[in-house]
């Protein structure tokens, strides 16, 4: 086939990641881990969010979301591409993902895989969360998990927003849980969990993010959900256990690993 004949390099490797004005350094870092870890595979970035996309064009910096690149990498003539879905939970985010490399392979003469999202399977995940309460857990601390979560509540992928709510609610007394715009939001459940919380006899309570990037979230969300609970508590926010100053999942070795595990799996694949 004539067309076939101008797919001339071998793999490439497509981080597709929400983006983050704050915390752009994050998705650098990985890239350069994936380059590492994937010797003689070509590495991009792309970004799903036109904020950070605009943010980033006005500071010089030429980024482009998941389709825009796809086409770009099919132009320079990858025959296998894998997309590796950069998303915490398999809801929105990643769904569009899915479809937009199931549209490629529609006409690509590429063969392009995707990755599951980090949290997909139950003993990965449940190691991670594990580990990740283990090393944020203190004795005299309650720990209050915040999920970004989605809005609509027939999406997806909400049965792993679930799970982690459920497992880490269950591997401790002194966990609880909150969305910032998903099921069970801290606006609409604030004054329960206080209740609960001085029921329990908590008295320090420290305020986890989990989000694989916090970003905005970090300055804005964590900081006044920190203060209100501040009115009745000992409050923080917890404190990163990476080497950055803010408390971001995506520095984590156990993220970082699924990661890596999820594009070896398809490269594999790919064969």
């Amino acid at each position: 086939m004539k067309r076939y004949r101008h797919y001339s390099r071998d793999k490439a490797i497509i981080l597709a990641c929400f983006g983050s004005v704050i915390e752009q350094q994050m998705y650098l870092n990985l890239k350069k881990e994936v380059e590492e870890k994937f010797e003689r595979v070509d590495v991009f970035l792309s970004f799903s969010s036109r904020m950070v996309l605009k943010d980033l064009h006005k500071r010089g910096m030429e980024y482009k979301n998941l389709a825009q690149l796809l086409a770009d990498v099919d132009m320079l003539g990858y025959r296998n591409i894998v997309v590796a879905s950069i998303n915490l939970f398999p809801t929105d985010e990643h769904e569009l993902l899915g479809r937009t490399v199931e549209g490629f392979n529609s006409f690509s003469y590429a063969n392009i895989r995707s990755t599951k999202a980090i949290i997909n399977k139950t003993k990965e995940t449940s190691l991670m969360l594990k580990s990740l309460n283990s090393r944020i857990n203190e004795e005299k601390w309650a720990n209050l998990y915040v999920i970004h979560g989605v809005p609509i509540l027939d999406l997806a992928g909400l049965s792993s927003v679930g799970y982690t709510d459920a497992f880490l609610k269950a591997i401790s007394k002194k966990n609880y849980t909150c969305s910032l715009e998903g099921a069970f939001p801290y606006y609409a459940m604030k004054e329960r969990l206080i209740e609960q919380m001085k029921e329990d006899g908590v008295t320090h309570v420290q305020v986890v993010p989990l989000l694989l990037v916090s970003g905005n979230h970090y300055f804005k969300d964590m900081v006044e959900i920190s203060e209100e609970l501040g009115e009745h508590f000992e409050s923080r926010i917890v404190g990163s256990v990476t080497q950055s100053k803010r408390f971001n999942l995506i520095e984590l070795e156990d993220i970082r690993a699924v990661i890596f595990q999820n594009i070896k799996e398809e490269i594999t694949k790919l064969g």
